[in-house]
């Protein structure tokens, strides 16, 4: 994979015109961002540009610029094996055939390895960006930014695999530090009862999305919130009141019946990003990605790109704006699903928000719900969502365990949406495809029968 990284890093040192096309997510502006930098560092006449996917418009309009050199980030895995008259190179992490083992193709697929948590679209890109110059070592931060962004460390409560020399890399030029902390969402930037009611990975039973009945816990504790007029962080504790909270919570969850290994998921290692401010929503990298995603998904992805490129004026100031819409429209698209109401088939459940949600974080809503005490974590969860011009989002979403069972929605997604002259792929725990308006239920029908049969298969080869 390395020689491969390095064999594309000679296409880039030849070209002399380079065009980065990456995704709208975290894991797309950080990979694209790693581009970029690599490509103004070697004097490049480059340009960039962010696209939701890669349909026949964006490729025959790509085809039609006549770039030198087309380098796709975070995607380009679906057009890595038919795509004539365009010059490119691939550094992507989400499934594809085996048929596209191509040299200017860098794929952790492609060499045995998963891209749903071993490396992700923005480690890819880096791993050429290293090959290239040592000097891009800096680079590396955002790459672990990216993954954590692909929730790339939920399986096992850190970064593995490649990931994990990159972070190797981040200590070695002392731009990253790895702790254990609690895992919690909000550790820098949320008052510590907020930290609490937006608790997903595991769910807080009594507590999670529950405002007043985490201020009652906190209270119970004998935890001071307030400093002042400032509400309390997280880091804002000392040893003791960490060590009180986590072992209460612990309690909740053994007395509710949840087992150690579900306990065991509230701490973790967690990615300190060390040349950034203390308490700011870019030091911590969980929380850096999140602010990515409320640029990318509401098409600003310029805003994105150039936080990652170091402006802490203006565009970081942009992005907080963004960020603020972004939370309160996962908060209101949460509502609308539940009031949708989620049906349930024997093999899946789903959700239809039509114009309710926006097509881009439709995701991001199913894998919330998916984690909430609304949704049954029995079944994978499926959302649509109109994306305009007579086309519809899919976002599909499951769970390790579902996956442990044998799911993979990258497969199923793809199957189901070929069926139907359309594209779909992703990652065995989340993937994603375009259908037609009207073929919803058609859609369901083909993926609900793969679903079944990968279940089943599991089942049969464990029996």
């Amino acid at each position: 994979m390395l020689k491969r990284a390095e064999k594309i890093g000679e296409i880039v040192n030849s070209s002399k015109e380079i065009h980065i096309v990456t995704h709208i997510d975290a894991d797309g502006i950080t990979a694209g961002t790693i581009a970029y930098q690599t490509l103004k560092r070697l004097g490049k006449d480059f340009s960039i540009e962010f696209v939701k996917d890669l349909d026949f418009e964006t490729l025959e309009k790509l085809k039609n610029e006549n770039h030198e050199l087309v380098w796709f980030t975070d995607l380009g895995s679906s057009i890595s094996t038919d795509t004539p008259n365009l010059n490119k190179i691939i550094t992507d992490h989400h499934a594809c055939p085996e048929s596209s083992n191509k040299s200017f193709h860098l794929n952790p697929h492609l060499f045995d390895l998963d891209g749903s948590f071993e490396i992700s679209g923005a480690g890819v890109t880096y791993l050429v960006s290293r090959a290239i110059d040592k000097k891009n070592l800096d680079l590396s931060p955002l790459a672990i930014v990216g993954a954590c962004g692909d929730l790339q460390d939920r399986r096992f409560r850190k970064l593995t695999g490649i990931n994990r020399d990159i972070l190797s890399d981040g200590e070695s030029v002392n731009a990253v530090k790895a702790k254990i902390d609690i895992r919690f969402f909000g550790r820098e930037s949320r008052p510590i009862f907020k930290m609490l009611q937006f608790a997903s990975d595991p769910l807080l039973p009594g507590l999670s999305g529950r405002e007043q009945a985490c201020v009652a816990f906190l209270q119970e504790l004998g935890i001071t919130m307030k400093d002042g007029d400032s509400w309390r962080k997280w880091i804002d504790l000392c040893k003791d009141e960490r060590r009180l909270i986590l072992s209460s919570i612990a309690q909740l969850l053994l007395s509710k019946g949840f087992g150690h290994k579900i306990t065991q998921r509230i701490i973790g290692e967690v990615y300190i990003l060390l040349n950034e401010q203390e308490g700011t929503e870019i030091h911590d990298s969980k929380e850096f990605a999140t602010l990515l995603n409320s640029t990318a998904r509401y098409g600003k992805c310029e805003v994105g790109l150039n936080v990652c490129l170091g402006d802490r004026g203006k565009y970081l100031s942009k992005a907080r704006n963004l960020l603020l819409g972004h939370r309160q429209n996962l908060v209101v698209g949460l509502q609308f699903a539940k009031d949708e109401g989620i049906i349930k088939r024997e093999h899946l459940q789903y959700f239809h928000a039509g114009n309710g949600i926006r097509d881009t974080i439709v995701g991001i809503v199913a894998n919330m719900l998916l984690n909430s005490e609304d949704v049954s974590s029995d079944l994978p969860l499926i959302g649509f969502a109109n994306k305009g011009q007579g086309e519809v989002k899919v976002s599909a979403r499951g769970t390790e365990e579902l996956v442990e069972k044998g799911l993979n929605l990258s497969k199923a997604m793809k199957k189901a949406a070929a069926v139907l002259d359309s594209v779909g792929g992703g990652h065995d725990i989340a993937a994603g495809a375009t259908i037609p308006k009207g073929s919803e239920e058609e859609f369901l029908e083909i993926l609900e029968k793969e679903i079944k049969s990968q279940l089943s298969s599991s089942k049969a080869e464990v029996l």
